[in-house]
């Protein structure tokens, strides 16, 4: 059983209502219906798909966790979404013809947009301020996101610095 698996299967609020009860006790699908208040069919249904996915052992009488099974998910290691998933995910959704449609309120996925972004800037030109705000502005075209805003995001973040009116591109 993977991780995801376990999480698929306690995702639907009756099979986590059921799994709750077998938890706590109940031993056959009556017990369950009576702690749940959920109807016989919607109890045998979540029964059935609890068992399928490995987390209930048993049968009539003699439903119970399957505790061994549940431990080896939590020992299995996860495999790590690919990293570029997520980053072009997040660039599609913010970013359309080198525009920005507007600013993550999540850092995380505000950091991968401002790393986009500050791609425009060549590693170890120094830049006026009016030059830096020059090509925001074009990234803020159509109301994305405010140049000036941009700007002090990417220096908070550190993927610009500034010293006396002259900013140039950090790493790289």
């Amino acid at each position: 059983m993977t991780a995801q698996a376990l999480a698929g299967a306690l995702a639907d609020d009756v099979r986590r209502q059921v799994f709750a009860a077998i938890v706590l006790g109940g031993a056959d699908a009556p017990a369950v219906a009576d702690r749940t208040g959920l109807s016989a069919r919607q109890v045998l249904t979540a029964i059935r798909r609890l068992v399928d996915a490995g987390l209930v052992a048993g049968g009539d009488g003699d439903l119970r966790v399957d505790a061994e099974r549940l431990r080896e998910a939590a020992r299995t290691p996860v495999a790590p979404r690919p990293a570029g998933d997520a980053t072009d995910r997040v660039l599609r959704t913010f970013v359309r013809d080198d525009r920005l449609t507007g600013l993550p309120a999540q850092r995380g996925r505000r950091r991968v947009v401002l790393v986009h972004v500050a791609k425009s800037f060549e590693p170890g030109v120094r830049y006026p301020e009016r030059a830096v705000d020059e090509v925001l502005r074009r990234w803020c075209e159509g109301g994305g996101s405010d140049h000036v805003a941009l700007r002090r995001y990417l220096v908070d973040e550190q993927l610009l610095a500034r010293e006396q009116g002259v900013y140039w591109r950090v790493g790289d």
